[in-house]
């Protein structure tokens, strides 16, 4: 039988032409069959494991030489040092959106009580980690897919979360100047480019595409916002790298003030933020 050190270079070897990450995709693969930490492999390269691992492993690493995301096959998403579980038919959290949570944490007093939502939660990370990081809040889930509101549902519950899930088109049923604080990550890239024909494709494309320019989800969220905002209330967005622009004119036209961008840590802005005009 194949040690693990075996399987693990069988694993690079197979997905070296096929993902930018060829050896960690092989540990986090290997790891999840075994049901194992990725520090038990370099504890262990000489163990053998079972022939019904070896078969899963091998079935992984087949959908993943297809470009299948890592985090459907494992079912799971670190995000904000917490393990989310994510499933085909919601978005999986990226690295790059904690920056929304550190933009929203910096406006959030420690012991403050605001209302806040996070429009289009998908997988609930956003509002799960909102809610860890600031107890005393109310924090409001919306999704229009009862798959995503399912899924929020139980990463709240299995991290300790306390927050409200509604079926919602972002926040039209919110009512007027009722939140302090508003998150969102919606859809931003235009349809017909490129990126969608690559590892995304497995995405729902509902939550990835947003028209032709990439901006129809901000024209429908936008003044949305600014009716649910309570007067010096903040909204946070998530967009694309060249968006930052095109998503403050939006911004400005509805009338918010102290619009600012902020870069990831390629220097890319990606969150611009906007504060409700009394």
């Amino acid at each position: 039988m194949p040690t693990i050190s075996e399987l693990l270079r069988q694993g690079c070897q197979r997905l070296r032409n096929v993902s930018p990450t060829p050896e960690l995709d092989a540990e986090v693969l290997l790891a999840h069959v075994l049901w194992k930490p990725r520090s038990h492999l370099r504890a262990w390269p000489e163990r053998e494991p079972e022939p019904a691992q070896i078969r899963r492993y091998l079935e992984l690493l087949e959908r993943r030489r297809h470009r299948e995301p890592v985090a459907y096959l494992t079912g799971r998403r670190e995000f904000w040092s917490h393990t989310f579980e994510v499933c085909p038919g919601v978005l999986i959290p990226r690295p790059e959106t904690e920056l929304l949570v550190e933009r929203a944490l910096h406006h959030i007093p420690p012991e403050a009580e605001w209302r806040l939502a996070d429009a289009g939660t998908g997988s609930g990370a956003l509002a799960v980690t909102l809610q860890r990081e600031r107890p005393r809040c109310f924090v409001l889930a919306t999704d229009r897919s009862f798959t995503a509101l399912h899924l929020a549902r139980r990463n709240a519950r299995r991290l300790g979360a306390r927050i409200a899930l509604i079926q919602a088109d972002w926040l039209a049923p919110i009512a007027t100047a009722s939140l302090d604080l508003i998150v969102s990550n919606p859809p931003y890239i235009p349809a017909g480019d490129p990126h969608l024909r690559g590892e995304i494709r497995f995405e729902p494309p509902q939550a990835l595409v947003a028209g032709a320019d990439g901006l129809a989800a901000y024209r429908t969220l936008i003044p949305q916002a600014r009716r649910v905002l309570r007067a010096g209330g903040w909204l946070l967005l998530e967009h694309g790298h060249d968006q930052h622009e095109a998503v403050a004119e939006l911004l400005k036209q509805a009338g918010f003030r102290n619009i600012s961008g902020h870069p990831d840590l390629q220097g890319h802005i990606r969150v611009t933020e906007a504060q409700r005009s009394p």
